[in-house]
């Protein structure tokens, strides 16, 4: 098809949108994850999850299955990640034209800026895909102790370009005000958006191409510098999660 080769030259404005999904265990990333894979909205989304049985996906959204990827009733495909996120993203590439933008949910341990980092340090991936935004998800009743014994929890929040405190009707209104102070102290600069089993209109997380890069400099210089990228003395792969053992972003079932 003659548009099909002209998006092959893309421009910037054709590159496919990326939204980078993250959250503590159990803050919520899965119910809105289900949400975009089963709400009307006539997109078709490419989601790159990792195991598919461990991710709670409702499996009466899966139409058909093919190898790694998973087409929805809606016209979303998930991509299970059992490799590098590079290799995935390319195999997503072409397929070009069957979707519109692509979602990477990471695992509740992860620290998201190694998935980030794919998207400016890998040539072939920054052609042809953007970073539009990264949106966590926390948990407003355990945020302050997440905050306390894990650095992956305020990485999370200082690298959002979107954050949902989620599950505000399980706090007080004072605690529901502590912990926003709190994610204000880390990152006045997101979005926020109070939620309930993370309602929200999906236009305030998708789509919002808010990905700020000098901003990400500032809070970490060496975020372009590839592998002397060490965040907590990790040694990464493109795009690979902390955790050892498990090639790509290993997942922990969210509530």
């Amino acid at each position: 098809m003659s548009e099909q080769s002209l998006s092959e030259k893309s421009p910037v404005s054709e590159k496919i949108p990326v939204t980078v999904l993250t959250g503590y265990l159990g803050a919520g990333k899965t119910t809105l994850l289900n949400r975009i894979l089963s709400e009307p909205h006539g997109k078709r989304y490419a989601v790159i999850v990792n195991e598919f049985g461990e991710i709670g996906i409702d499996n009466d959204l899966v139409v058909g299955v093919d190898e790694e990827v998973f087409e929805m009733n809606n016209g979303c495909i998930c991509c299970t990640v059992r490799g590098d996120l590079v290799r995935i993203l390319d195999g997503l590439m072409r397929r070009k034209g069957k979707f519109d933008a692509i979602i990477v949910e990471t695992t509740g341990l992860a620290d998201p800026a190694p998935v980030a980092q794919t998207f400016f340090i890998d040539e072939n991936v920054g052609r042809k895909t953007k970073l539009d935004a990264v949106v966590t998800v926390a948990d407003a009743k355990w945020l302050n102790e997440r905050l306390k014994d894990a650095p992956e929890a305020k990485n999370q929040i200082a690298f959002a370009d979107v954050i949902l405190i989620n599950k505000t009707d399980l706090v007080s209104p004072e605690e529901l005000s502590d912990i926003e102070a709190r994610i204000r102290g880390i990152n006045p600069y997101a979005k926020l958006h109070k939620t309930e089993r993370a309602k929200v209109p999906l236009d305030a997380v998708l789509g919002r191409n808010a990905f700020d890069l000098d901003r990400i400099l500032d809070l970490e210089p060496d975020f372009l510098g590839g592998d002397d990228h060490d965040h907590h003395n990790h040694n990464h792969d493109h795009g690979h999660d902390h955790d050892h053992g498990h090639g790509g972003l290993k997942h922990y079932h969210d509530e």
